[in-house]
């Protein structure tokens, strides 16, 4: 367990926009920070963090809270996982109770599967170091291909035993689970035997965006044709290839910074251009990249630059990744190296004034590349010439953002020698035919399963829920604030009439809010609601110097979700940009009495309408004289309300 004042500290010193500006490509938006759901696929902004309020908010997906619930959401991790990353990112030693056998065995098996993962990490890279066939062998090898003893530590590279259960026996003894040495694909389990996965290969670790061992990438080093030369670990609960790119922990802040990713092939063509200095640089492992894992270069950058050797058959592989990263509506730069060198080896034979000067003259715009890749090939061959413009054409059709796509056809005109008129004329007819094949599938699945539209009936808006989740807005926000509030005293006039006489008094937010709710004997009615206002005013009232990121911090997960909600609701219109339209939406604190009353009459205003309905629902069946008591406390309740409408300058 981890000390109560160690997890004080990290709230105290972890900053929210730091965090998640190490996943998510923050701009700034008034005293806010913007930028894409890191939760869903979108093009247009909708995730929003408030470093004044120290939480944040996913419109997407409706997600939100303060800096651990961002980490529990983005990186799976348990609570302690997200308190112990945030103290390892900002270097606090934090005080931690050992675990007891039961609290152990209730971790969950997520955890499990990382536990046995950091394990097998922690063993690989001591075989590595320590032992004298890890030296002889493992070593030697990564000292072959040129890496320091620094960089090797940094991509915690090791070597796993060629034996057949060295590593299994160990983790084993160490109390580790067999079903999850299993399940992560360190253990291959047959019948009563056990064998080591990665057996006399060395060891590349595979991290997620925050650090953690998902998987791990083996390297044979012996020739043996019925082995794999490359081995990856298999699907599991924590290990997703589709979803992973090697490199991207070390690389996340300088592609956000450089506003750019290099991305090769290889884990070596990672490491190799770190250790140059190169390091906004990610892999796809071997495997064909997916959209899942451009998803990730977006969250940090529109801009990909492709790496790749010069032979053919490694071009036409990109060029199919190419599209894909297009329909992300992301911009593609494609760069080769000289026959015969591959990103490893170029970066190894050159300094990094020498490496970012060949990125920088040869990195050529996509449809730049295709076309010279592609028109070597059919120049002299008017049907392969043809074949060539149509599949630049269908490079182009991908790209989302009508502009680019129009500047894109001009530079294919000119680089293929064909009329503009021609390439937009097949370009619509690609989006005709795109459009059909939709339409046509669309019918296909209505008349399959026979889809009858009905009319959706209109959701009636809540008034009373708005009121109340108003309420609690106003106590998180401004409860502590002192303001002049003007009440209003209902008082008799000399002709016997009902009049409200208007008195000045100086109170706080949350003394006005609760007094008044007190006077007239209102209630929340949502059960949240209820529980979040005692909770508030239980606080404001023991606390002077109410701070509102420390009371988010304090409270459960489901009523911080709750506060968040809430809070940032009010911050949306700053996604919008609305001052740069010229449209200056006027502050809130400058008018927080007049919000508190307004708030107030106007949930006065509705329980006397629930009140008189109520009337109009017993006179149905009482008798004449109950039903004229009844009317007489109607006229009443309706004059009043005639006042308070007034004050809140209704016509009714």
């Amino acid at each position: 367990m981890i000390s109560p004042s160690s997890i004080d500290q990290v709230f105290e010193t972890a900053r929210v926009e730091e965090v998640i500006g190490d996943f998510v490509q923050l701009k700034k938006a008034g005293s806010n920070f913007k930028g894409l759901s890191p939760f869903s696929d979108e093009r247009s902004p909708s995730f929003m963090v408030s470093p004044v309020k120290q939480i944040w908010k996913d419109f997407s997906s409706g997600k939100g809270g303060n800096v651990v619930a961002f980490l529990m959401e983005h990186e799976h991790f348990t609570y302690p996982e997200a308190i112990k990353y945030l103290a390892k990112k900002y270097n606090i030693e934090i005080e931690e109770t050992e675990q007891s056998n039961e609290q152990k065995e209730k971790a969950n098996e997520r955890e499990s599967l990382y536990l046995v993962s950091e394990f097998a990490n922690s063993y690989f890279q001591k075989i590595l170091h320590k032992t004298d066939q890890g030296k002889a062998i493992g070593l030697s090898y990564f000292k072959e291909r040129g890496f320091t003893p620094e960089t090797i530590k940094t991509f915690d590279l090791g070597y796993s035993p060629n034996e057949w259960q060295a590593f299994t026996d160990e983790a084993l003894k160490q109390g580790y689970n067999i079903d999850f040495l299993e399940k992560t694909g360190l253990t291959i389990v047959k019948d009563d035997k056990r064998f080591d996965r990665f057996k006399g290969r060395v060891m590349f670790p595979i991290k997620s965006m925050s650090g953690r061992v998902l998987g791990f990438g083996g390297r044979i080093l012996v020739n043996d044709k019925k082995a794999a030369k490359y081995l990856n670990s298999p699907e599991s609960d924590i290990y997703h290839k589709s979803k992973v790119l090697y490199g991207i922990y070390h690389a996340k802040q300088t592609i956000a910074k450089e506003d750019n990713c290099y991305l090769v092939e290889g884990y070596t063509d990672v490491i190799q251009f770190h250790q140059t200095g190169i390091k906004n640089v990610v892999s796809s492992s071997g495997t064909a990249l997916t959209s899942e894992q451009i998803r990730l270069i977006n969250r940090l950058t529109k801009n990909i630059t492709v790496l790749f050797d010069g032979d053919a058959a490694g071009m036409r592989a990109s060029l199919r990744g190419i599209d894909l990263i297009l329909e992300q509506g992301m911009n593609v730069k494609v760069c080769t190296f000289p026959e015969g060198e591959d990103p490893d080896s170029f970066a190894k034979q050159n300094t990094f004034d020498e490496l970012a000067l060949y990125l920088n003259e040869n990195a050529k715009d996509f449809i730049q590349f295709k076309a010279s890749v592609l028109f070597e090939e059919s120049k002299n061959d008017p049907i392969k010439k043809a074949d060539t413009v149509r599949d630049i054409i269908t490079s182009i059709s991908k790209i989302p953002d009508t502009i680019k796509r129009e500047i894109y056809i001009r530079e294919c005109s000119n680089i293929m020698d064909i009329s503009e008129q021609v390439l937009f004329s097949t370009l619509a007819q690609m989006n005709k035919k795109d459009i059909q094949e939709a339409d046509k599938q669309l019918k296909k699945e209505q008349k399959a399963f026979e889809v009858i539209k009905h009319e959706q009936p209109v959701k009636k808006v809540d008034v009373q829920y708005l009121l109340e989740r108003k309420i609690i807005e106003i106590l998180l926000l401004y409860g502590n604030k002192t303001e002049e509030f003007e009440d209003l005293v209902l008082k008799e006039n000399e002709s016997g009439e009902l009049g409200l006489e208007p008195v000045i008094h100086e109170a706080k937010v949350f003394e006005k809010v609760f007094l008044d709710l007190q006077d007239d004997e209102m209630e929340f009615t949502n059960p949240n609601f209820k529980t979040l206002y005692y909770t508030i005013i239980e606080k404001l009232n023991q606390d002077p110097n109410f701070e509102l990121n420390q009371f988010v911090n304090a409270v459960d997960t489901t009523m911080a979700s709750e506060i968040t909600t809430i809070l940032m609701d009010d911050e949306r219109y700053t996604l919008d940009d609305w001052e740069r339209q010229n449209i200056y939406p006027k502050a809130k604190t400058e008018t927080v009495a007049q919000l508190v009353s307004e708030t107030i009459l106007s949930l006065r205003c509705f329980l006397i309408d629930l009140k008189v309905k109520e009337f109009q629902s017993q006179t149905i069946n009482n008798k004449a004289d109950t039903n004229r008591n009844i009317l007489e406390e109607v006229k009443d309740y309706s004059g009043l309300k005639m006042l308070l409408s007034r004050k809140l300058n209704r016509v009714l």
